[in-house]
Parts: structure tokens; C-alpha cells; sequence
């Protein structure tokens, strides 16, 4: 309760932040979003990377402002016009998961950040990490952050202000929680592990 209660002055001053805040809380049922206003664009997402791209592509890349759409409230950019035929004829099958947040974080209730060139296709379906740490750590045990993920999402999340939540789970923390250093950690020792288990087998033979 102490720390909820010092960082209520924060989340005041959060959400005094109109332009973020309406970016990323959107009226559609696709929010929140990792989004920002850029010139008419009032809810980029992912900052105007080609979504279709990354399954079309199979790469990160940047749209153009002259090939756009809007869906649920959201403003997407893309770097064809096919792409964005292709997006606009299928909506769903393109989006990012979690509303492209980093998947990491929501793993942790924690809707922030996520950048577009750090991403995977699981299953069919696209997800966006906070850099490649966030998504070595998420790695680790993907089917299990996975499903965390998917809980938080729909049970916290999914149609709820994102700022909000974001200070909510930085003052209450999950049970599982680690902190980037720990992560880090744990990645070194599961490549360490790797690396033995590899000298191991290459000395057997």
C-alpha cells in the first residue's frame, strides 16, 4: 500500500500526458496500443511499421505515410499499396498480439514498450518484444510467458487504459516478476548451460 500510495503523484502526472495517453487508449476495441500521434496519424501504431511485412516479408519494415488505413481507431502505415490491400482485406490476420506491447512485459501485466524491428511469428500470430533481451528472456520458457501473457491480457489489460495498468504492476508485482537483471542472468546461465551440454556431446563422439 505504501508504494502504491507514493506513486499515485505519478500516475496524476501520467496521466496529465493527453497526447500519449489518447495514442495509446484509443475508442476502438483494439486498445490499448503501442501508439503515437505523428502529424495526422493521432494512434500510429508501432510507430508506422508495415505489419503485413513481417508475414509477406518475413522482415521488419517502415510504412509510408501515402499507403495508410485506419481500423478500430488505430492508424497503420504500410510500404505498398498490396500490403495494405492485403491488411484492409484481413484485419485480424496481421495485427500485432497485445496490441503490440512488448510480449515480455505483458507476461507481466506491464503494457510498455515494444519495438517493431524485434519480433516473432508464434503460431501465425504476430509478437512484438522491447529489444532482443526482452525477447531472449521471453524465450527461455515460451510456452509458459506465453500463456502468462495471454492471462494478463485478457483478464487486466485488454480494453483498459494503459497507464493506468502500466503503474498499477510496476507498484503491485506479479508473483513471478524479475527484473531485467535477473533476466539477463538467467539468459547467460541457459546459454551457458547450452554451450556445456554442446562441449559435452562433441566430446563423446
Amino acid at each position: 500500500m505504501i508504494r502504491f500510495a507514493f506513486l499515485v503523484p505519478i500516475l496524476m502526472l501520467l496521466l496529465s500526458g493527453c497526447g500519449p495517453m489518447s495514442a495509446q487508449n484509443p475508442s476502438g476495441a483494439y486498445r490499448p496500443v503501442n501508439a503515437v500521434a505523428e502529424g495526422e496519424a493521432a494512434n500510429l501504431l508501432l510507430k508506422g511499421a508495415d505489419v503485413v511485412a513481417y508475414f509477406t516479408q518475413g522482415a521488419y519494415q517502415p510504412g509510408k505515410p501515402e499507403f495508410s488505413s485506419r481500423h478500430e481507431g488505430i492508424d497503420l502505415r504500410f510500404a505498398s499499396a498490396e500490403h495494405q490491400a492485403l491488411f484492409e482485406r484481413d484485419p485480424a490476420k496481421y495485427l500485432p498480439q497485445f496490441g503490440g506491447y512488448c510480449a515480455n512485459g505483458i507476461a507481466y501485466g506491464i503494457p510498455w514498450g515494444g519495438d517493431a524491428d524485434t519480433w516473432k511469428i508464434i503460431d501465425g500470430k504476430l509478437y512484438i518484444f522491447g529489444g532482443q533481451a526482452s525477447k531472449d528472456a521471453f524465450e527461455l520458457d515460451e510456452a509458459n510467458n506465453l500463456a502468462l501473457a495471454k492471462q494478463y491480457w485478457t483478464d487486466e489489460i485488454a480494453g483498459r487504459n494503459s497507464f493506468v495498468q502500466r503503474v498499477k504492476r510496476l507498484a503491485l508485482r506479479v508473483p513471478h516478476y524479475q527484473s531485467g537483471e535477473e533476466l539477463a542472468n538467467a539468459v547467460a546461465a541457459a546459454r551457458n548451460a547450452e554451450a556445456d551440454a554442446e562441449a559435452d556431446a562433441g566430446a563423446a563422439r
